[in-house]
């Protein structure tokens, strides 16, 4: 029988305290280090170093992003811990010309903020100033001295019902097409009050619906491609769609007189029916074979 090996209680004293050494000096490390890290912390979150340094704003362009950054109530000096992302989303929202707002934190020490703006569709004139019109057919309590050349100006729309109407075509208009507009006149007629009158950049006139207006509209460049560059008169789309060339007594300096261009009703001018709406051209042709 093998023998065993006893070791004497003076030999493992030693060793059983240099264990409870190890351990306790681990166990001192452990909680200094913990503590060293809560100080760190209180200091840091004490300290500008937690505060916020970069602020970035995507999405601006009317509303200028001092004035976001004012309503979300955030500067350099802010911390960055302290940052309420939901409450400084509604304190942007509430500006009316900004539809949504999005707030990200990027660690250490970043916020970044985007919006999106509602669309300005027109400007309508009152009192010497112009005011933009946004896309639900509101009106922006700011003046500008000139409109910003990236919507329309709207004229006669002295009813909210109708503006608020070509506010919603407008902006179910292509921004391709919309840029083309100088402006638009409230014309209505009797049996008609939703006659309007366009001015294009491009120098021709449109007479058309507005509850047909954004559906109509988009065909206008393929209409115009149609036309002699010279030309100069009134395209209708508002039944079929035909060109009424202004009569050159008219051209020369004589102002037409507000129905008759837009009616149809003067016997100097001549009608040019355009390719693709059968509407209108269909009547005369029909007209021309009883003659025959």
């Amino acid at each position: 029988m093998e023998e065993r090996k006893v070791v004497s209680i003076e030999d493992r004293i030693p060793k059983l305290k240099q264990t409870r050494r190890k351990k306790a000096n681990r166990r001192l490390i452990l909680y200094l280090t913990i503590l060293f890290l809560l100080i760190a912390t209180v200091i840091y979150l004490q300290s500008p170093l937690s505060n916020v340094r970069h602020i970035v704003v995507d999405g601006e362009y009317h509303v200028s992003e001092e004035e976001i950054q004012e309503l979300a109530g955030v500067t350099t000096s802010t911390n960055y811990w302290r940052v309420d992302e939901e409450e400084m989303k509604q304190q942007i929202e509430s500006h009316q010309e900004i539809t949504f707002a999005s707030i990200d934190r990027s660690f250490p020490n970043t916020v970044r903020i985007e919006v999106n703006e509602a669309e300005r569709i027109g400007y309508i004139k009152k009192d010497g100033s112009f005011h933009a019109i946004l896309e639900d057919g509101s009106r922006l309590e700011g003046q500008t001295a000139l409109p910003g050349g990236d919507a329309p100006i709207l004229v006669g729309f002295t009813k909210e019902t109708y503006l608020k109407e070509i506010s919603q075509e407008l902006k179910e208009l292509p921004s391709s097409v919309s840029s083309l507009i100088s402006e638009i006149h409230w014309d209505p007629r009797d049996g008609n009050p939703y006659q309007i009158l366009l001015y294009m950049n491009d120098g021709f006139q449109v007479q058309a619906s507005i509850r047909s207006f954004s559906e109509k509209m988009p065909a206008y460049p393929s209409i115009v491609s149609q036309l002699d560059e010279e030309a100069e008169g009134i395209i209708h789309i508002d039944v079929g769609a035909y060109f009424e060339e202004i009569p050159e007594s008219e051209e020369a300096g004589e102002e037409p007189v507000e129905g008759e261009a837009a009616g149809g009703e003067s016997e100097e001018s001549t009608e040019e029916p355009v390719e693709g709406e059968g509407t209108v051209e269909g009547e005369e042709e029909g007209t021309t074979d009883e003659e025959t």
